[in-house]
């Protein structure tokens, strides 16, 4: 096999894998901090005992996501040394205040919040979750704010002696156009995965038999709570997302014509609601389309022309000069893979759809004090929390695979990227530990949460007030809430 192809490979596995645990953080985060500051206000029990069960869960796919997350950077350095020399100038202003600012707020109101429950002030001890949550937000979009620069190149210069790109404008890349439209894409739809997520358990737990009956109302309480903000991160997810397709059109024509199987350019453009192309992706065999969206959808206008596919490849062979990775792509240089492409773009929707029905279904079943009873809730309390896992990994795929075959859209393809001095045999061994190491991940978090999710919430317990130690309590050792 090919360095390059295995490369890629590992790059795809590990930032999918990744990316499971990132948006279950940032929107249990949130949701958490939420039922906690429900209980500060209004000392209901339901609400502290969905903290704690709710916080035991968040904990489990923190510690997880931290673990695989820490792969993410060694990679650069490991199968993509060229594109590390090539972007190390830009990439680490916003990688390194991530990890020292977002990451270490994170974990250490997170520290706080697991051992303060007898040493904090409630108020307080509340506020540690909202600012872990706040930590997540900020780590994200510093994140997001490097991948945007990777999707439209800004606030640097080209060194020719040293043939790298130097920063310098870092708030141009902090305010990258492609930034201000993915950071909310990307947040509204971790709540809507947050959302789905606490919904698919609390459901699960009042069907459930063995649930006792002075618990249903307080998970039914929770199944609420969750088709509300799935419902809300489904529509911050749809209004960013017509703007993020907006901006796309502008700056990567690119991927938005692959994403629609758009071969030759066309004013109005039609939306194309089924194709069938040809296996490589070169021409189109059968179309379903509606006359006018795609215009609307790229430009804000119904008439509006959008590039296609050839036209485009010609411009850029003509800007750049013939590709050098042109064999790994399919219908000659300049273009992503088509199929994968235009169907990752539909499968992303059509399960971020799905989820939204599913939410206003539950919330529709659950109205006036109503329990849901049938047994086909149960499947539906299982497929809740993977369809939006499903539609931010399609999300994902389709954002790096559309940017092909750049590495960094204009500047580096991903065939220059990769690293010239590791062998097939190196890249494919790691490859091998990688996937096994992370399948032994999943079986420990699904068998973790799975437990734990069976227990259930803990019966109440009122948190012992700081105000009542003693001066002779000064130094006694934390201790695990849980």
């Amino acid at each position: 096999m090919d360095p390059l192809d295995i490369a890629r490979w590992q790059f795809g596995i590990v930032t999918v894998y990744h990316f499971l645990f990132v948006p279950i953080t940032i929107g249990l985060s949130a949701l958490v901090a939420g039922l906690e500051t429900a209980w500060v206000r209004t000392r209901k029990e339901e609400y502290l005992r969905l903290t704690k069960f709710f916080g035991k869960l968040f904990l489990i796919n923190f510690a997880i996501g931290v673990v695989t997350g820490i792969v993410q950077e060694f990679q650069f350095g490991m199968n993509w040394s060229d594109y590390s020399r090539f972007v190390g100038d830009v990439f680490g202003a916003p990688l390194a205040v991530e990890g020292l600012l977002a990451f270490f707020l994170e974990s250490t109101f997170l520290g706080l919040w697991i051992f303060g429950w007898d040493r904090l002030p409630r108020g307080l001890h509340a506020a540690c979750m909202w600012l872990v949550h706040i930590g997540t937000l900020l780590s994200a979009y510093f994140i997001l704010a490097a991948n945007s620069w990777m999707q439209h190149p800004v606030g640097y210069r080209y060194n020719p002696d040293t043939g790298r790109a130097e920063l310098t404008d870092f708030w141009a890349v902090l305010t990258n156009k492609v930034q201000l439209v993915t950071f909310p894409h990307t947040v509204t739809a971790c709540y809507l995965t947050g959302g789905a997520f606490m919904l698919g358990v609390a459901l699960y737990l009042v069907r459930r038999r063995s649930t006792p009956d002075a618990d249903r109302p307080m998970y039914r309480t929770a199944v609420r709570l969750g088709a509300v903000v799935t419902l809300i991160g489904g529509l911050g997810v749809a209004v960013s997302g017509d703007l993020q397709g907006k901006i796309m059109t502008e700056v990567q024509p690119m991927k938005m014509a692959a994403a629609e199987g758009l071969y030759e350019t066309e004013a109005p453009a039609s939306f194309s609601v089924f194709t069938i192309g040809s296996l490589d992706g070169s021409e189109e065999r059968f179309a379903i389309k509606i006359p006018g969206l795609l215009s609307f959808l790229g430009t804000g206008t119904w008439d509006g022309e959008v590039q296609g596919i050839n036209q485009l490849r010609e411009k850029y062979q003509q800007t750049y000069g013939e590709d050098p990775g042109a064999t790994y792509y399919s219908a000659g240089g300049y273009t992503p893979v088509i199929p994968v492409t235009y169907w990752t773009f539909r499968l992303m929707i059509g399960a971020g759809i799905a989820a939204l029905a599913g939410a206003a279904l539950v919330l529709w079943g659950t109205r006036r004090g109503r329990a849901p009873t049938s047994r086909w809730w149960l499947w539906l309390a299982v497929a809740l929390p993977l369809l939006p896992l499903a539609a931010n990994s399609f999300g994902w795929i389709f954002t790096e695979m559309g940017r092909q075959p750049w590495a960094v859209f204009g500047l580096m393809t991903t065939a220059n990227a990769v690293s010239p001095g590791v062998s097939a045999g190196e890249m494919l061994t790691a490859l091998i530990t990688f996937t096994l190491l992370y399948g032994v991940l999943a079986v420990v978090e699904v068998k973790l949460m799975l437990h734990h999710i069976g227990k259930g919430a803990a019966p109440f317990e009122e948190p012992p007030s700081p105000t009542l130690r003693g001066p002779g309590d000064a130094d006694r050792p934390l201790a695990h809430a849980y």
